[in-house]
């Protein structure tokens, strides 16, 4: 019995296995804790090993690849296609083995430990803000009932609570004021935790030559820099800055039929994080565009002159993208290009 590919359908304590030949004849199906996998695995040699990426996998593929192991990890979405009859964890696994032998299939890279500790101190500092914005609406909304209105913004709510609750004359409820205490010390407690967290990015990207180049580029900071290093590393897995760019959802849709193309918005496909944050960092530049470099400041004025300033704020990180890449994968300092781009299309 020789097995030549093997797809894995992951679980949180059970994997389903399956093992194809050379002709994608199912000759294996297994059922096996990740203690047992892994023992299976070691003594056989196969030609590769596909698995889904999600929780779990970026381990587990680490794990095999020290065994010798050719490991991919595929997207779910371009598993299904191959799913052949009703859903089960056996057909997913064979699945899996048939779309992972594809020539023109895409791969998600295997991340290493410091990707995942990135990711992790992204992932909950994000928490930790979302949380802090829905507390500050909160207060906001609840004062607004007692007919106190707040400007928006969290530095005014900030300002405003203290003479809130040391005013003697207010007509403010004991259990209400008790509250608004309570409100406000969450918020104070989750600053303090987001202001650790940014130093613990800021500390990673000095350390991190690659994230240093990357805070060279206008509009990127360290929490840029290290999301970016964290979700792609040095970049290899893209061939150029347009793929990578494709691949966060920063360029244009297009629906073309009968041998006439047309381009709509922006997919919106991919990294939703790294898509806001370098729109973020675009939008930053472009209230600053008239000190930045001569051949940028052009770019940008004749954008402007064609396109809507949020088009225009897409359109530049897109660019800002696409140099982060280069300035990744290449291995080289940002240098801001001379020439003037004159495409019609500002999302190309």
């Amino acid at each position: 019995m020789e097995i030549h590919t093997i797809g894995i359908d992951l679980g949180k304590t059970l994997f389903h296995l399956v093992g194809v030949d050379s002709s994608g004849t199912v000759v294996v199906r297994k059922r096996c804790s990740r203690a047992q996998l892994l023992v299976y695995t070691a003594d056989i040699r196969v030609h590769r090993i596909g698995m889904e990426a999600c929780s779990g996998a970026h381990f587990l593929g680490r794990a095999l690849r020290e065994q010798g192991h050719d490991v991919r990890l595929l997207p779910a979405q371009y598993v299904k296609p191959y799913v052949k009859t009703n859903k089960s964890d056996y057909i997913d696994a064979e699945a899996i083995a048939e779309a992972v032998e594809r020539p023109n299939m895409r791969f998600v890279p295997i991340k290493t430990e410091e990707q995942l500790d990135l990711q992790t101190v992204h992932r909950v500092r994000e928490r930790w803000v979302m949380r802090r914005t829905a507390v500050v609406n909160q207060m906001r909304g609840l004062l607004l009932e007692r007919g106190l209105t707040l400007a928006k913004g969290r530095r005014h709510l900030e300002e405003a609570i203290p003479g809130i609750l040391a005013n003697a004359d207010s007509k403010l409820s004991e259990s209400f004021q008790v509250l608004l205490r309570q409100l406000n010390q969450e918020l104070e407690q989750l600053s303090a935790r987001i202001a650790e967290m940014d130093k613990v990015i800021e500390r990673t990207a000095a350390d991190h030559e690659g994230c240093q180049r990357l805070t060279t580029i206008p509009g990127i900071g360290p929490v840029t820099a290290t999301a970016l290093v964290a979700a792609i590393g040095n970049g290899a897995a893209f061939r150029r800055g347009r793929d990578l760019a494709a691949w966060v959802g920063m360029v244009p849709r297009e629906y073309s039929t009968g041998g006439r193309q047309k381009l709509l918005g922006i997919s919106k496909r991919g990294n939703s994080y790294l898509r806001r944050l370098f729109v973020q960092g675009a939008r930053a530049v472009m209230q600053r565009r008239n000190r930045q470099s001569n051949s940028l400041g052009r770019w940008l004025t004749q954008l402007l002159a064609r396109v809507h300033q949020n088009v225009a704020i897409v359109a530049l990180a897109n660019k800002l993208l696409r140099a982060a890449w280069a300035v990744l994968h290449k291995n080289e300092p940002y240098r801001c290009p001379e020439l003037v781009t004159t495409s019609s299309d500002p999302g190309a």
